[in-house]
């Protein structure tokens, strides 16, 4: 399994991989297309579909800092779920040593729960921190999420500084 970096829109896999964030993620979650064109390149973010041999299983789309990782889109498509291709994925990202980060919406119904129980079974942990997630579209409002990280959930300072990251750094010029 590889996680294969997409740094251009000419990349073979790319039209592929957007169509599967169109399809997966909400529109208010999603970066608009010439935005995520315009971080391909950044030296920070990877845009890596997951790959099985020659089987596309899903996307990660991630950044790295010195200190931790920060999946800002994570997705397995649905008819390969159940098959460890998400735990296989995270222990991938993990394997660069940083705490990981990524968010989940509040576990209000079944869907969110379960999602919330397959990162904790993959060992990671909620923080107690209010967290609003910036807009990625003028119209819209920041939204509520839940921040997990793993392998332990971190301190109130270091979850300051990925907040200072997470609006200075990945949601600069995202409209």
């Amino acid at each position: 399994m590889r996680l294969e970096r997409v740094t251009s829109a000419a990349h073979p896999m790319y039209t592929q991989a957007m169509a599967l964030y169109k399809k997966s993620f909400p529109p208010y979650e999603q970066r608009e297309t010439p935005s995520q064109e315009r971080i391909l390149g950044d030296g920070d973010y990877n845009f890596a579909p997951v790959c099985d041999g020659k089987l596309f299983v899903g996307l990660a789309l991630y950044r790295e800092t010195a200190e931790y990782l920060y999946i800002e889109h994570f997705y397995i498509r649905q008819a390969l779920r159940n098959h460890r291709y998400g735990q296989r994925t995270l222990d991938l990202l993990a394997e660069c040593g940083k705490t990981l980060i990524l968010e989940i919406d509040p576990p209000m119904d079944a869907i969110v729960c379960r999602r919330k129980m397959f990162y904790e079974r993959c060992g990671f942990a909620e923080n107690p921190f209010p967290h609003i997630h910036p807009p990625y579209h003028a119209e819209n409002h920041g939204h509520a999420l839940v921040v997990m990280t793993y392998p332990l959930p971190i301190t109130q300072e270091k979850y300051n500084d990925f907040y200072r990251y997470l609006t200075e750094k990945v949601m600069k010029d995202v409209f």
